[in-house]
């Protein structure tokens, strides 16, 4: 499990490296483009459940820790879906990747 390291009290939030590399670069993207947002994902039942939402901007000091030594090949249609999510004003939405299919079919469809 990767590690994401948010604010001056250095939060720490796990996700699996795959997750995380992937979230990892929609969010340099975002902020490369002097953009802040809200960053939202639910926590799994077995960690006790709910949902949390941070506001990420260039500055709030933030790491990415990995347990694995390889960066894994990047899903574009998964960047899609969490930069395109990132427009709401909800904000981007961590989605398993087993779910983005569904959600480029669904905006795909008339």
């Amino acid at each position: 499990m990767g590690r994401f390291m948010y604010g001056f009290a250095a939060q720490e939030f796990e996700f699996d490296d795959r997750t995380l590399s992937h979230v990892k670069i929609a969010i340099v993207t975002k902020l490369r483009r002097h953009e802040s947002f809200l960053l939202n994902w639910e926590i799994p039942a077995e960690s006790g459940g709910g949902r949390i939402s941070l506001w990420i901007s260039r500055e709030i000091p933030m790491a990415f820790l990995f347990d694995g030594s390889r960066p894994p090949k990047l899903n574009e249609q998964w960047m899609e879906v969490l930069l395109r999510s990132s427009q709401r004003t909800g904000g981007m939405v961590v989605v398993p990747e087993d779910e983005v299919q569904a959600l480029v079919e669904l905006r795909e469809s008339p």
